[in-house]
């Protein structure tokens, strides 16, 4: 380990001394370059990851000096994958960076790819406010490329922190479009259903029972077949026991869906906060009385 930091730091000096001194317009910086490039994976090998990020962002510089914007651009991805072991804040800085520049040359799907990569990493910080700025713009953005699954992929992100926020108007609204869409693609059709689904819960929680049998009604209108499946059931049965305001009718209904279609977690927690409000309500009547 000593051997590569060592050798690293003697790049890095090399690569200093380059810059500073003599040479003809932009030589010297692709030059310097090329030892910033050296450093940087001797401070890998030593898995010194934050001096090996600080390089590459030092790097990135002498691309942008050489107007090497593609290369400049690739050095703060590089040094992002660094700070992501260390700093998940510095990593997303580096990504930023990364992302203007790829805009700027007008590599739209490279820009998608990594404003998808900070997403993700705004989701592990559990920071779903920015998760969702950023996963709305790589869906922009792919979409502009018509790169459609993996627009699709980041909107559905998009809903899924909305609804954990509260915002179920906006995620219902997004999961009806990629309803909408896949429906009309063969190879997307049969996972309508689930979006379908999804979209039905957000309207549970919002607690207005008209509001969830209108779209139900327009569920059908999109699908015919949609009435038959035991999406619709479970969606109808759970409006019923909500108009009702009868908790273990709730209960009974989620628990018959999920013994043959496991519940994943978002939809569990949705589910606990309808059933909550249902008893809630119950409670409410039994003061009264």
């Amino acid at each position: 380990m000593a051997e590569h930091i060592a050798k690293g730091e003697e790049f890095e000096r090399k690569a200093e001394k380059k810059i500073k001194g003599w040479g003809l317009f932009g030589s010297k910086y692709e030059d310097a370059a090329d030892l910033y490039q050296k450093a940087a994976n001797s401070f890998k090998l030593a898995k010194s990851w934050d001096r090996a990020a600080r390089v590459y962002i030092k790097l990135a510089n002498c691309n942008l000096k050489s107007d090497s914007k593609h290369e400049a651009a690739r050095a703060y991805v590089d040094g992002a994958n660094c700070y992501k072991k260390t700093s998940p804040k510095q990593a997303i800085s580096c990504l930023d960076q990364a992302v203007n520049i790829f805009l700027e040359i007008n590599r739209l799907n490279m820009g998608a790819r990594y404003c998808k990569d900070i997403g993700e990493l705004h989701e592990q910080a559990q920071d779903f406010d920015q998760a969702i700025i950023y996963f709305e713009r790589a869906a922009e953005l792919y979409q502009t490329e018509e790169v459609n699954t993996s627009a699709s992929q980041c909107k559905q992100k998009v809903a899924q922190f909305s609804a954990q926020l509260g915002k179920y108007q906006k995620a219902i609204q997004i999961y009806e479009e990629i309803a909408r869409y896949s429906l009309n693609n063969n190879l997307l059709k049969y996972g309508a259903r689930g979006h379908l689904l999804n979209a039905g819960i957000c309207q549970l929680c919002k607690g207005d029972v008209v509001a969830i049998n209108n779209a139900l009604e327009k569920y059908e209108d999109f699908d015919p077949t949609f009435s038959r499946t035991r999406e619709y059931r479970l969606l109808a049965d759970l409006a019923a026991a909500f108009d009702e305001e009868d908790a273990a009718k709730f209960t009974a209904a989620v628990k018959e869906f999920d013994s043959i279609s496991r519940l994943d977690a978002w939809r569990t927690t949705l589910l606990l906060r309808v059933k909550e409000n249902i008893k809630a309500k119950e409670l409410e009547e039994d003061d009264l009385t």
